[in-house]
């Protein structure tokens, strides 16, 4: 190993000109984006407060101290982007880390000049502290937002991802290599592994190319971005400090997995002790002024959105009883937090007597685990066909929310009979509400095997955040409208 640590000081030269070329061009386009946006909200804020006309031009502070302002401020923005990493490589395209850097680099820059406004007297710092912040925050915002779906797309064609070779014993490696793929928007393109023992052969898909040992030779070869080390691996404290003096300078990225599943970013805290990092994982939390508020915001969210869908309600009420005469609504037993059952609504979909058909039908299942799902469901109606597709049967379950049986975003709402076949581990889906939409949602729906539909919602139970929400309701209102990618059936 030392003879291989060598190597990767003397080919430093080599590699470190082509690391990460691939997202300058894409970084660059950021930051014209950016530009764009601080200016339009600057050029905004001095419109609106002076007038496009003749006039404006002899207004206060326009000629020399206005403008001069708002070049600074301009410049001052760009800048506390940059300090805040808003162009770091390896926050984009994936996870909510990079629009947070967005507000804080904001926040920050206009909290300072609030204080400096309030303190001075400067009347005219409110325009921008009322106009051009929010304007400005929203527009940079967007526009991170609409290049990560460019990037995304050409991640998912295997395009503008890192190369990336992983360390490891063969069942942590393969852990790794399936978390890697769920996650294509990540920019992880596993290209091989180094693994403990039998250097040959693939480890789920991909192809092992050497021993724990030779992970440095082996990344210079495949000119890698990153190098991917599990908890498990062998190299030892010695080891790993080795590897990481040997590819400083080739720009080859090393990132240590720990054996920590499905744990998001807010519950770990690393503290170093001694140039020992210690992972903190805090308990998932169920209660407290988090959880008050998304009741609240859950039950004001399902009111307004029952006033603002009423025509579509109406509408789609009226499709379901045209068809066939029988009742519009479907009210169906199902389990929510703590083991308490409810009755959840839907707009009824399927033939009058449909679950009197159920017994016959279960053996031609097509759902993994306790559930039940048929892709061509011979009890659907021609307009439940369609409610399905779009998501439209669930609307009702608007009333669930405000009764507080349900929230907006949860863990899928599950059966009486699926909930008797839990283990222990699955039930701690119960420690919440179920939710109209979820990470299942998003994620594929009824195309989801049993095992990664838990995993899923274990995640949530486990990680739930405020900006997850968020997250979860804004690719949901993707998902619907392109139900063909969604498993809707």
């Amino acid at each position: 190993m030392p003879d291989a640590f060598a190597l990767g000081r003397s080919s430093r030269v080599r590699t470190a000109s082509r690391a990460r070329k691939y997202l300058r061009g894409y970084l660059r386009t950021v930051r014209l984006l950016d530009v764009v946006s601080v200016t339009l909200a600057l050029l905004a804020a001095h419109l609106l407060r002076f007038g496009t006309g003749a006039a404006s031009l002899n207004a206060p502070y326009f000629s020399v101290g206005y403008t001069s302002v708002s070049v600074a401020l301009g410049i001052g923005w760009l800048l506390s982007l940059q300090l805040q990493d808003a162009y770091d490589g390896r926050l984009v395209g994936h996870g909510v880390q990079e629009y947070r850097q967005v507000f804080q680099a904001s926040t920050w820059l206009f909290a300072v000049l609030a204080i400096a406004a309030f303190a001075l007297k400067l009347d005219f710092a409110r325009l921008f502290v009322l106009i051009a912040f929010p304007l400005g925050t929203v527009l940079l915002l967007a526009g991170r937002w609409s290049a990560r779906r460019w990037l995304v797309r050409q991640r998912r064609l295997g395009l503008l991802s890192d190369r990336v070779l992983l360390v490891g014993d063969r069942e942590h490696v393969a852990s790794l290599v399936v978390a890697l793929r769920r996650a294509p928007d990540a920019g992880y393109n596993v290209l091989g592994a180094c693994v403990d023992s039998t250097p040959a052969g693939k480890v789920a898909g991909v192809p092992v190319v050497g021993q724990e040992a030779d992970v440095l030779v082996r990344a210079l070869e495949l000119e890698v971005d990153v190098v991917a080390v599990s908890s498990s691996a062998g190299l030892g404290q010695k080891g790993l400090r080795k590897l990481g003096w040997a590819l400083e300078g080739t720009d080859i990225d090393l990132v240590v997995a720990p054996g920590i599943m499905d744990v998001a970013g807010p519950r770990v805290l690393t503290r170093p002790v001694q140039g020992l990092p210690l992972i903190h994982v805090e308990a998932p939390t169920f209660a407290g002024p988090q959880l008050v508020l998304k009741n609240v915001s859950d039950r004001a969210i399902a009111i307004l959105g029952s006033i603002v869908l009423l025509p579509l309600l109406l509408g789609v009420a009226l499709a379901v009883k045209l068809e066939d005469g029988g009742p519009v609504l479907f009210r169906q037993e199902r389990v929510g937090r703590d083991g308490r059952t409810f009755s959840m609504y839907k707009f009824r979909s399927m033939v009058i007597d449909a679950e009197h058909h159920l017994p016959r039908l279960l053996l031609a299942s097509e759902g993994s685990g306790p559930l039940f799902k048929l892709r061509r469901d011979p009890r659907v109606t021609r307009v439940g066909q369609v409610i399905r597709r779009y998501s439209l049967d669930e609307l009702p379950q608007l009333l669930n929310v405000v009764r507080g049986d349900m929230s907006l975003v949860g863990p899928r709402p599950p059966l009486p009979r699926e909930v008797a076949e839990y283990e222990v581990d699955t039930r701690r889906r119960l420690l919440v509400k179920p939710g109209m939409t979820g990470l299942w949602q998003i994620s594929g729906r009824s195309d989801l095997a049993w095992d990664e539909s838990i995993r899923l919602d274990l995640y949530y139970v486990e990680n739930w955040t405020p900006l997850l929400d968020l997250m979860i309701l804004w690719r949901t209102a993707a998902v619907v409208v392109r139900p063909d990618a969604s498993g809707a059936y």
